[in-house]
């Protein structure tokens, strides 16, 4: 219920003043509870503001009511088209699928350059199960292959399967609704605060002998893309250690496999 008085011309001139029930507001409904502190406002300053001058205790009623409009209003506010929509896509490298929370956009496997070539790309690719080839033709350029794991018994990192060895590598392409930016760290395997981990594993790339390729957080419980060992020599992972000299030990270790997370926010 709300009850506003007009107060008549006194010493201190003329005033205005509103009592409202809170109690009462916060049971209406959000429209209603809107209209009624509209109307209340529009009574409070619907006269000729020059006339009244408002009380400090006016004031902190308005104020009041004013926060509580826009905090109750703001809740109910649905969220635009573009706010739903908001999410990162990350690659989830050695796995088919995403982690929890993470639906999935695609999987397939990894692709890159020949690890003999001297030129063409340097990245790794996540390629769809599912492709729309081109036109075939004969000019000498071939320079996407599929990854293969070079790792065994004498290489395999801590709790890696040391079977994975000539295996071609799953990927997945994973999309986390509500997070606005995606990091992979290298050096760790939790994030930093404030930070969610969407996966840890292990650094990998290209041997250092062969053409050069980025660093990839691989998967710490990678799995092959099937049960075919092909031995293609193709696109080459293996696992990366660190060595010291212009890498500083201490906190570094010289020789230790090099832990890595994905983290989103």
């Amino acid at each position: 219920m709300i009850h506003s008085e007009l107060g008549k011309e006194g010493e201190h001139g003329l005033f205005n003043y509103c009592i409202i029930s809170l109690s009462t507001l916060m049971l209406m409904s959000p429209f209603s509870c809107a209209t009624a502190i509209v109307a209340l406002i529009v009574s409070t300053y619907g006269h000729d503001c020059k006339k009244y001058n408002l009380t400090p205790s006016d004031q902190s009623l308005i104020d009041m009511m004013k926060h509580y409009l826009h905090t109750s209003r703001k809740a109910d506010c649905p969220l635009t088209p573009l706010q739903q929509d908001i999410g990162v896509t990350y690659v989830r490298w050695g796995k088919k699928t995403c982690p929890e929370k993470s639906d999935i956009v695609y999987t397939g496997q990894v692709g890159g350059n020949s690890y003999s070539n001297k030129g063409g790309g340097s990245n790794w690719l996540c390629l769809p199960s599912d492709p729309e080839n081109g036109k075939a033709h004969s000019y000498a350029n071939d320079g996407l292959y599929g990854a293969e794991y070079q790792i065994n018994s004498s290489n395999n990192p801590s709790g890696v399967s040391a079977n994975l060895y000539d295996k071609e590598v799953p990927c997945s392409v994973c999309r986390r609704k509500g997070k606005v930016s995606v990091l992979m760290i290298a050096g760790r395997k939790s994030c930093y605060k404030g930070w969610k981990s969407e996966y840890s594993g292990f650094l990998l790339s290209e041997h250092k002998s062969s053409n050069s390729k980025d660093f990839i957080c691989m998967d710490g419980d990678a799995e092959p893309l099937d049960n075919r060992s092909s031995n293609e020599e193709g696109a080459l992972f293996y696992p990366v250690r660190a060595k010291c000299g212009s890498l500083r030990c201490p906190p570094y270790k010289d020789n230790t496999e090099v832990l890595c997370t994905v983290c989103t926010k």
